[in-house]
């Protein structure tokens, strides 16, 4: 009986700080931060907060451009706070700077070939933190988080199978009666299947769609130490809905996706439309502005798995009587916290998310401030931390 309490307290063994550019001293957003199978991302601030079992001894921390850094958790009980961690920029030797008669779009081809032996082969339950805010002009008008779990079939499959589950969920939406028009993103949980674009090669890496498009070479840039091909891509044929403008980095010794920028062009507003809008009351005219996406997958244990994803969505809206628009800024992110391999078991359909639901049907409104005390997280930005209890302060009163 005394051993228990000893365990318990070996779980709460935390890793806390704060990720900026050696040089400048500029925060990192969108860092990993990782022990083994467990990880975090930075948030608007750099900032992190890493939740350990106690069987961790050292942590990682990447960023796209920077020499990855391992650090070694200093106090066995309680860990590591408020941290400052440098990273340094990569720099690539003249040598070492890409041959530009390599063939881009076989290169895509090549990697695309070889993903079945890239990425996991095996049923996987993948623990995941999710956070889709909306913004009106600069102010946050509604906020929705949770922890989920991803069932993923092995990636020789397709996705027909697999499934997100809600864990535990809550959302605020402003009470400001200015505020009328709300924001809701369909199926935001399920882009963890949808734009794991490694796996659903049906919305861009299959021949059709990759053939609408003209590839280069970029330079080579680094990612957790490793030398990435950069390949660029951008529209080349006109078709009946809107293309990307991307970028795809490729492992060069592995030659497999390790992050995928993706931005909708936005020349043609009536097909960018289509591809953001699902509805909207009748009256309001929408403008698109911005869809871009970041998707990032992290090498661990021989196996590329997806760690993050990141939608971010601008657009004006206005009334047809009003002489000025709003805009508009809503953005869902998805960090993969933990991962299972063995004696994974599927996800019910009766428990999974839909794609058609939006999240701010399916979760609670959230007051206590300890909600996520035993899970990782994306921690709040600071200006996004101060909204969220104004938020609250409000509907308490209301």
């Amino acid at each position: 009986m005394m051993l228990i309490p000893l365990a318990m307290f070996a779980q709460q063994v935390i890793v806390s700080g704060t990720v900026i550019d050696d040089k400048t001293g500029q925060v990192l957003r969108q860092a990993s931060v990782a022990a083994g199978r467990v990880s975090v991302v930075t948030n608007e601030d750099g900032v992190f907060t890493l939740k350990l079992d106690g069987n961790q001894k050292t942590v990682s921390v990447s960023h796209l451009g920077y020499k990855t850094r391992r650090i070694q958790i200093g106090n066995r009980e309680t860990g590591d706070q408020n941290l400052t961690i440098r990273l340094v920029p990569t720099s690539i030797q003249l040598r070492e700077v890409i041959v530009r008669n390599e063939d881009p779009r076989r290169l895509v081809d090549i990697a695309i070939d070889k993903i079945p032996d890239n990425y996991s082969r095996v049923p996987e339950l993948l623990k995941g933190f999710y956070r889709e805010t909306a913004m009106k002009r600069r102010h946050y008008i509604y906020v929705a988080e949770g922890v989920e779990d991803l069932y993923k079939t092995p990636y020789n499959r397709g996705t027909a199978r697999d499934r997100v589950a809600i864990v535990k969920g809550r959302r605020l939406l402003s009470q400001k009666q200015g505020d009328t028009l709300g924001v809701k993103v369909a199926g935001g949980p399920v882009q963890a299947v949808v734009m794991d674009l490694v796996k659903n090669r049906e919305f861009l890496l299959n021949k059709e769609d990759l053939d609408a498009y003209r590839f280069s070479m970029a330079p080579l840039e680094f990612i957790n130490d490793r030398q990435q091909f950069v390949v660029l891509m951008e529209p080349y044929f006109v078709t009946d809905h809107a293309l990307f403008f991307g970028k795809l980095y490729i492992d060069a010794e592995r030659l497999a996706f390790t992050r995928i920028e993706l931005d909708l062009d936005m020349r043609d507003k009536d097909k960018a439309t289509q591809t953001m809008l699902v509805k909207k009351p009748f009256g309001v005219r929408f403008k698109p502005r911005e869809l871009s996406t970041v998707v990032d997958y992290r090498y661990e244990e021989g196996v590329t798995r997806i760690s993050y994803l990141r939608n971010t969505f601008r657009f004006n809206c206005d009334w047809k009587r009003k002489l000025f628009s709003t805009s508009f800024t809503a953005t869902c992110e998805m960090a993969v916290t933990d991962s299972q391999s063995d004696q994974v078991q599927p996800i019910a359909s009766r428990n999974s998310f839909d794609s058609r639901d939006a999240y701010y049907d399916k979760v609670e409104y959230f007051l206590d401030p300890d909600y996520w005390s035993n899970y990782n997280i994306i921690e709040p930005s600071e200006s996004l931390d101060k909204a969220i209890k104004r938020l609250v302060s409000k509907y308490r009163r209301n």
